[in-house]
């Protein structure tokens, strides 16, 4: 089977999830769609920080336990369809890749819900979280990636050919039409680093035997 990468960006309550196979000279764009990882039937699923914040703790604690159970359980859907779709055209998923904001510690709920920029910080966290789980939960490995390193961290894994790698993520919506936006073109590349970085890794541990 081809060795495929998941790139994931994530919003409030959604996401795009893009699936690459290939290395730096052939990259190929196998699947790409957003996915939905709030349940529309909860309050305020999509900002459930917000709503909470509202709530006593004890109640806020019991909702955003509520509202990312139901998270995971969509984003695993979401995962799950996509790895079988890929198997079934002999892909395997190595690896996936997901944005990361700040990557800031949060501290206490009761601290979070206190400060509305920790609120909006909390609820990107929730729903990365909710697909990291997703996607270790089927055993695919997960590797966090700060946006604000992805040029510096693009750089070292592809080394002179990081415009190149760039100009063909840049073209990849051809394959599959539009949209392609900044979300998906990010996540691509990051999928493609995991796919870069997973190859030098095969290579370094057959250098040993």
């Amino acid at each position: 089977m081809k060795r495929a990468a998941l790139g994931i960006r994530m919003h409030s309550g959604w996401g795009v999830l893009v699936a690459v196979s290939g290395d730096a000279n052939s990259l190929e764009l196998i699947d790409r769609r957003r996915i939905i990882t709030a349940d529309p039937a909860m309050a305020r699923a999509q900002q459930p920080y917000h709503y909470a914040a509202s709530l006593e703790l004890p109640e806020a604690e019991q909702y955003l336990a509520a509202c990312a159970a139901a998270s995971i359980t969509l984003a695993s859907a979401a995962v799950g369809d996509l790895i079988r779709r890929l198997e079934g055209r002999q892909y395997r998923v190595a690896g996936a890749a997901i944005l990361l904001a700040s990557g800031r510690a949060l501290p206490s709920l009761a601290q979070i819900l206190a400060a509305h920029p920790l609120i909006h910080t909390a609820e990107g966290e929730f729903f990365r979280n909710a697909v990291r789980k997703a996607c270790e939960d089927f055993g695919i490995p997960v590797t966090a990636i700060k946006e604000r390193e992805m040029d510096e961290r693009a750089g070292a894994v592809f080394g002179s050919a990081v415009s190149g790698v760039r100009h063909t993520i840049a073209t990849l919506a051809n394959t599959l039409g539009p949209p392609w936006t900044k979300d998906h073109k990010t996540a691509a590349l990051a999928a493609a680093m995991v796919l870069a970085g997973n190859a030098a890794c095969k290579t370094a541990k057959a250098s040993l035997r």
